[in-house]
């Protein structure tokens, strides 16, 4: 049985949920550490949705390259007389 089936009897995170997780983590970490906590999530997350968008990039770009058709190469005529 995984975790979320677990919790799923729980239902959706409402409003008094969202007050009584920000108390328990106020009293937890305390009011100083909170904006330093804020921040350091701030910033994992700017950076997470930043590698996530190069991620998406490469990918489309590899996707983009992979479906171009081939480039033709110019032949050139042999010159069979000099060979001969």
């Amino acid at each position: 049985m995984s975790l979320f089936n677990t919790l799923a009897f729980l239902g959706p995170i409402g409003g008094p949920e969202m007050i009584m997780i920000f108390v328990v983590i106020l009293l937890l970490f305390g009011a100083k550490k909170l904006p330093e906590l804020a921040r350091g999530m701030g910033k994992s997350l700017g950076e997470f949705k930043k590698a996530k968008e190069e991620f998406e990039h490469e990918i489309t770009r590899s996707t983009e390259e992979a479906q171009k058709p081939a480039p033709r190469r110019k032949t050139q005529p042999h010159d069979e007389d000099e060979a001969g």
